[in-house]
């Protein structure tokens, strides 16, 4: 699924001229020598260590940035709200007032 769609070569129409230079084939005389194997090598970057103070300041940190972002979107809602509501009131006084004028 997530592999990429590799587009087929089109078959060539009309004429088709051969290659300019021909391929040679590749004669070996000696057998590949075999593989050597190799001792693991030692990994890249070392690993974390955590200690008890780091792992408080990690959750502190997290805790902090989901209570910043809660605080974020709960103020974009409340503005919605608002802004919804006093929508909602110039609707009321504008049907108000033109149902006044029909009357009239």
């Amino acid at each position: 699924m997530f592999r990429p769609k590799i587009p087929t070569m089109p078959t060539p129409t009309g004429i088709v001229t051969p290659p300019a230079v021909e391929p040679t084939a590749i004669i070996q005389d000696t057998p590949a020598p075999a593989p050597v194997p190799v001792a693991p090598a030692a990994p890249a970057r070392p690993t974390v260590q955590l200690t008890p103070g780091t792992a408080l300041a990690v959750v502190g940190a997290g805790t902090a940035v989901v209570l910043v972002v809660g605080a974020v979107l709960v103020s974009m809602l409340l503005a919605v709200a608002i802004t919804a509501a006093s929508v909602a009131v110039c609707a009321v006084v504008l049907r108000s007032l033109l149902n006044n004028q029909h009357k009239r």
